[in-house]
């Protein structure tokens, strides 16, 4: 089998996703099985570590079975197995990682480690070819970060959030007004609907660097619904959600405009969870076609935003072409970083 056309099988298990998928020559998903538990956390308002493990011991064998079948190949056809190593929560990433260790001791092929960060990025990868330089601005429950390109499996990470993801602000937020988990696409459908009628702060929307900060407007938002609660007024959640939502994707797109231009990157890629953000997505999308018209966006599909097995694949794929593999010896990196990988 040529180099191209490498038969990937991708295990994620990071964090409440039990998820995998058989992927050809990196870009073409021939399966993508994802058992989700936001049932199993609804109730407690988010992901409960010890629930989500237990799920995906439940789960982690059934989904690679109807990965392999749904693609109509063989263990035997597969190249190579491609497994979050991190980062994430300890226990749920044992569970994909031992499974792929199983995999690969019973079968004789390859452990591919992928940063589940880098899946992500490359999750975009079955949009279009990647041309470098790049710049993916990451969002999701646990992550914000700006990421630099200059070639393949090259990661800088030339801004983050210093306290708070912004997915996790958006589920903290929709607890305090009160919506069901997962509270970000609660916001998103709110905010469709209401107006920035509150103007919370930017934070750090013009100082030199490109981090993030959303703690401040968590607690600007906050004390906003308590003290109008108190005085017996009750605010629109639509524009509360909607001046939260404005905040954030301020932020957000200007400052990832501002580090396009700077790098002179040729493609900028959104990645994450909350990629699937509508007023995110709508809001880069008419800010890089005013202000960067040479640069290619790309924006994954709403199946490949949130947590999938297809997008550790592509990853993994481009790890084995360049010969980085894992020993059985591999253990889950909670805490993995990017110069790690």
């Amino acid at each position: 089998m040529s180099k191209e056309k490498k038969l990937i099988l991708g295990i994620e298990s990071s964090c409440d996703e039990t998820a995998a998928a058989v992927v050809r020559g990196g870009n073409e998903i021939l399966s993508n099985i994802v058992a989700s538990q936001i049932e199993s956390h609804k109730r407690f308002g988010g992901v409960v570590p010890e629930i989500a493990s237990r799920h995906h011991v439940e789960q982690i064998t059934i989904v690679i079975e109807e990965a392999l079948a749904q693609a109509g190949v063989k263990m035997a056809e597969i190249d190579g197995i491609a497994v979050t190593e991190g980062p994430g929560l300890v226990g749920a990433l044992l569970i994909g990682v031992s499974a792929a260790k199983a995999l690969a001791f019973a079968s004789g092929k390859p452990l591919i480690p992928v940063h589940h960060i880098a899946g992500h990025i490359y999750a975009n990868r079955f949009e279009t070819a990647f041309h470098f330089p790049l710049l993916a601005l990451v969002v999701s429950g646990g992550h914000t970060e700006l990421v630099y390109m200059k070639e393949e499996n090259s990661f800088e990470i030339i801004g983050e959030t210093r306290d708070d993801a912004a997915g996790e602000a958006y589920d903290k937020v929709a607890r305090t007004l009160g919506l069901p988990y997962p509270g970000g696409v609660q916001i998103d459908k709110l905010a469709a609907e209401g107006e920035d009628t509150f103007h919370f702060p930017r934070a750090m929307i013009d100082d030199d660097s490109y981090d993030f900060s959303f703690s401040g407007l968590k607690s600007a938002f906050i004390n906003q619904l308590h003290n109008m609660r108190q005085k017996n007024l009750e605010p629109s959640p639509k524009d509360m959600a909607a001046s939260f939502q404005a905040s954030v994707v301020d932020v957000l797109v200007t400052k990832t405009i501002r580090a396009a231009r700077e790098y002179g990157v040729k493609q900028l890629l959104l990645a994450g969870g909350v990629a699937a953000n509508r007023g995110l997505r709508e809001q880069l999308i008419e800010e890089v076609n005013l202000e960067l018209p040479d640069v290619e966006l790309i924006i994954p599909p709403l199946s490949l935003c949130g947590d999938n097995a297809a997008m550790i694949a592509a990853a993994g794929t481009v790890q084995m072409e360049m010969g980085h593999f894992a020993g059985l010896a591999m253990n889950a990196e909670p805490g993995l970083e990017f110069d790690e990988v």
